[in-house]
C-alpha cells in the first residue's frame, strides 16, 4: 500500500514538473515571437533610416591652401544647385595644404572624392598608387587644367630694393620667400621660373643652376605651403621680395596688404588640374556628384568665381572678357617646355638631385 502511494507522488510530481516544464517553453516561444516582431519593427526602421539618409550625400573636396578663398564661394553655389535639381542635401569636407602634402594625405587615408592639386605630378602619384584612373586628364574639359595663373614677385610698398625683373632677386642683400618645393606645388613652380628665365632666353643649364643657386643663397626661410610664405611676408613683415602664385598676389590686395608686385614678362604657365578620385568615389558610392561638380568648375559663372580672386581663366569666352584685368606675358612657357614632369621631378626635386645640391651648396657657404 505504502508503495502504490510512494508510486502515485511521484508520478503527479513528474506530471507538474513536466508542465513546468512546458509551460516555460510557451512562455520563451510567445517571448521569441514577440522580439521576434520587435526585431522586425526594429529593421524597419534602419530601413526608413537608409531611405532617409538617400536624401544627403557627402563629398570630400581635397586642394592646395591657395585655393580656398575661391571654393569659399563655390561650393555653397554647387550645394544649392545640387539640391534644387536633385533635391538632396550635399555636405562637403573640405581639406587645404600644400599640393605635395595633400597627395600624400589622400594615399595615407585622406579619402578624397576629388581632388584640385597644383600641378600634374601630384596627381600621376596617385595613378600610380591606385587611387585615380589612368587617362584622367581626358575626363574634364582643357585636359583637367581647371585653374591657370603665372608666377609672381611682391616687394615692400613702394619697392625700395628696386626689383623689376628675376635677375634683381639673385643680388647681394636682397632677402627673398618662397615655399617649400618638398611639399609645395607652388615652390616648384617658383624654381621652375627662375630656371626656365635662364633656358629660355638662350643661356644653357650650367648658366641656370648658376643663377638659381644665387637666387636661393638669399632665400631666408621655405615655409610649407605658398599661404604660409605669404603670411610671412604679409603679417610678420620678412623678406624683401616674395615669390607666389599672381592670384597670391591679387588676393592679397583685396585683403588690403600694401605692397607693390611685377608680373615677369618671362613666365611659367601655372596649371592647375582637378580630378576625380576613382578608388573613393566607388567605395562612397559618389561618382555622379563628384564628376557634376568638376565639370560645374569649367562653367562660365565658376570661372569669373576663380577670376575674382586672381586666376586666369580656362574658359576661352571668360579669358577674353576679362583678359584686360591680368598683365600681358611676352615669353610663356609650359613644364612640357622643360622635359615634362617626370623629367622635372628627377632632374630636380628627387632625393639628391638638382635642389637638394643647391640647398647642400647653400648651407656650406
Amino acid at each position: 500500500m505504502t508503495r502504490q502511494v510512494h508510486t502515485r507522488t511521484v508520478k503527479a510530481w513528474q506530471a507538474i514538473r513536466n508542465w513546468g516544464f512546458i509551460s516555460l517553453f510557451l512562455a520563451g516561444v510567445s517571448l521569441s515571437i514577440v522580439m521576434s516582431a520587435c526585431s522586425g519593427a526594429n529593421v524597419n526602421n534602419t530601413d526608413n533610416r537608409i531611405a532617409t539618409s538617400e536624401r544627403d550625400i557627402n563629398l570630400t573636396f581635397v586642394s592646395y591652401s591657395v585655393t580656398k578663398a575661391a571654393y569659399e564661394q563655390i561650393i555653397p553655389q554647387f550645394v544649392e544647385k545640387w539640391k534644387k535639381e536633385h533635391n538632396q542635401n550635399l555636405k562637403f569636407t573640405e581639406s587645404y595644404d600644400g599640393s605635395g602634402s595633400q597627395t600624400l594625405n589622400v594615399i595615407d587615408g585622406l579619402e578624397a572624392d576629388v581632388i584640385h592639386l597644383s600641378l600634374a605630378l601630384d596627381v600621376d602619384k596617385l595613378v600610380q598608387t591606385g587611387f585615380i584612373q589612368p587617362g584622367w586628364e581626358k575626363e574634364a574639359p582643357n585636359n583637367a587644367i581647371v585653374t591657370h595663373s603665372v608666377s609672381a614677385i611682391a616687394t615692400r610698398e613702394g619697392n625700395p630694393k628696386n626689383i623689376k625683373t628675376w635677375t634683381d632677386l639673385a643680388r647681394p642683400g636682397v632677402s627673398v620667400l618662397t615655399a617649400n618645393p618638398k611639399t609645395s606645388g607652388g615652390a616648384r613652380w617658383n624654381f621652375l621660373s627662375l630656371w626656365g628665365y635662364i633656358t629660355k632666353t638662350g643661356q644653357d643649364e650650367k648658366q641656370a643652376l648658376d643663377f638659381t643657386s644665387k637666387v636661393y643663397k638669399n632665400v631666408l626661410v621655405l615655409p610649407k605651403t605658398a599661404r604660409n610664405a605669404s603670411e610671412l611676408f604679409f603679417k610678420q613683415g620678412q623678406g624683401d621680395a616674395l615669390l607666389n602664385y599672381e592670384n597670391e598676389m591679387i588676393l592679397s590686395r583685396q585683403k588690403g596688404e600694401k605692397f607693390s608686385y611685377i608680373v615677369p614678362d618671362v613666365n611659367i604657365s601655372i596649371d592647375n588640374p582637378i580630378a576625380v578620385v576613382d578608388k573613393n568615389v566607388e567605395q562612397h558610392k559618389t561618382r555622379k556628384v563628384a564628376e557634376e561638380f568638376v565639370q560645374y568648375l569649367y562653367t562660365p559663372e565658376v570661372q569669373r568665381e576663380f577670376a575674382k580672386i586672381g586666376f586666369r581663366p580656362v574658359n576661352n569666352t571668360i579669358a577674353k572678357e576679362l583678359g584686360s584685368n591680368f598683365p600681358k606675358v611676352k615669353t610663356l612657357f609650359k613644364a612640357e617646355d622643360l622635359g615634362g614632369w617626370n623629367k622635372i621631378q628627377q632632374q630636380f626635386f628627387n632625393e639628391g638631385e638638382i635642389f637638394d645640391k643647391i640647398q647642400v651648396q647653400k648651407s656650406l657657404k
